[in-house]
This record gives structure tokens, C-alpha cells and sequence, in this order.
């Protein structure tokens, strides 16, 4: 039976605010990761990171999985991660890094290497997804055989609307609150994509002029842009705007 977005965004609605999600939420079915399966066969999936600040990639904070709870449990539980040659390699990677290459020059450890024969995590093949300097997610797939050079390719090309598809509802439910947007920065926001000036924007909204170049010069600051256009840019892009 396919999920839509509204009955995500409805697993979250008993957390108070980002933070009190749980910071692995496994799932069983996805209709985008199935869809996608059926282009390129994986195993597992793992989809790290949000583009949020103190959610990002590389903290652990923010992971949608098949995985096995017995895998991620006792991967945790022995802070493997700490070992891992595929995690050092991922946190300065800018391109594509899979087991096969990495474990080259830096083979994993005998702890590590029994746990992912045992629950048939293989060929761990992970995509690094970056806004700028700042890398805010990735996506690990894995299976049994290799992915060839077509199959990377396509991955690659397909990672950036596969996180979205995963971390929308987080995103949908969260991202304003985690940024601490008011409702009158993104009021601001939401009538200056439209193309209002300031001044029209203070008739539209009720705001006075100055109020609405405060908000919207705070609205700057906090989703990390420079200027209006670059703001609006990325509040569209976080889908705090449409």
C-alpha cells in the first residue's frame, strides 16, 4: 500500500520538536526506495544526515534505514564507527567512497568484518551530499555484488531527490522551528519570493516597512545566506516557502 507525505509527516506528530526524534527510525517499506530498487537492486539503504545545522552528516544524529536493528544495535552498542574505515573516509570524501577501495589501504577489523558477513552488509557504497563546504547528508547502499560504473553513476545522480524524498516529512514538520523562524520571517519571506517590495510587503502583511526589513534581514541570517534573494532561494529550497 503506498505512504503518502501527509501520513509521514503524521509518524512525527507525538515529538515535541526535532530533537526528541529518535535518531534512527527504521523502515520496512518506502514507495520511493522501492521505486528506485527496481532500477538499481540494493540490499540496505541508509540515508544519513539533514541539511539543518547540528543535523548534518558525520554527527550521527539523523538516520532512515532498512538496516537490521541488530546491526545498527551492536554497531552502536561497540562504537564500531570509531573504526570504521568507511566512516574516516566518508568525512572528507567529496565523491562517491565504497568499501572495496577503502578497505585497499585501510582493511577493517575482525569485529567489524564478522559483523557485516553475519547480517550480509556488503559492499557498503556511500554518496556524500554537500551544500557549498558543507557536506549535509549522505546515502549508503549496499548488496552483495558490486555496483558497477552505470549503477554508481545513476545512484549519484539520483541521491540528492532520494534524501529529500526520505527526510521531507522530518523536514516539512521540523525545519522551521529548528532554524527558529517566526512566523513573521517567513510571512516576509514567503511575500518577497512573489516579488514584493519591502513596501508592498508592509501593506500585504500589516507590518510596518522597518518590521518587515527586520524580519527579513533576521531571516537572512538564520537559514545562512547573504542576501534577499539567496534567502528566499533557500527557504524554497528547504520547502519552508512555496
Amino acid at each position: 500500500m503506498a505512504i503518502s507525505a501527509d501520513s509521514q509527516v503524521d509518524n512525527y506528530r507525538d515529538f515535541v520538536d526535532l530533537a526528541s526524534v529518535p535518531s534512527t527510525r527504521f523502515f520496512h517499506y518506502h514507495p520511493f526506495i522501492e521505486r528506485l530498487r527496481r532500477a538499481v537492486h540494493f540490499d540496505y539503504i541508509a540515508v544519513s544526515g539533514l541539511d539543518i545545522d547540528r543535523f548534518r552528516f558525520g554527527r550521527g544524529q539523523s538516520i532512515d534505514t532498512n538496516l537490521p536493528p541488530g546491526y545498527i544495535e551492536t554497531y552502536a552498542a561497540e562504537k564500531l564507527y570509531l573504526s570504521d574505515p568507511l566512516v574516516a573516509a566518508s568525512l572528507v570524501a567529496r565523491d562517491v567512497v565504497c568499501d572495496a577501495e577503502v578497505f585497499m589501504s585501510a582493511p577493517p577489523t575482525a569485529r567489524l568484518q564478522q559483523l557485516m558477513t553475519s547480517f550480509g552488509v556488503l559492499n557498503r557504497t556511500l554518496f556524500p551530499l554537500s551544500r557549498g563546504d558543507h557536506v549535509y547528508g549522505g546515502i549508503t547502499f549496499m548488496r552483495t555484488v558490486r555496483f558497477d560504473a552505470d549503477e554508481i553513476d545513476f545512484l549519484k545522480r539520483i541521491c540528492e531527490a532520494t534524501h529529500v524524498a526520505i527526510t521531507k516529512p522530518l523536514m516539512d514538520r521540523f525545519a522551521a522551528d529548528t532554524m527558529r523562524l517566526s512566523s513573521g520571517e517567513l510571512i516576509c519571506l514567503r511575500l518577497a519570493s512573489h516579488g514584493l517590495t519591502s513596501e508592498r510587503i508592509a501593506a500585504e502583511s500589516g507590518y510596518q516597512v522597518d518590521t518587515v526589513n527586520t524580519y527579513i534581514k533576521s531571516a537572512v541570517k538564520k537559514v545562512g545566506a547573504s542576501n534577499r534573494t539567496e534567502a528566499i532561494a533557500e527557504a524554497i529550497r528547504r520547502r519552508l516557502i512555496e
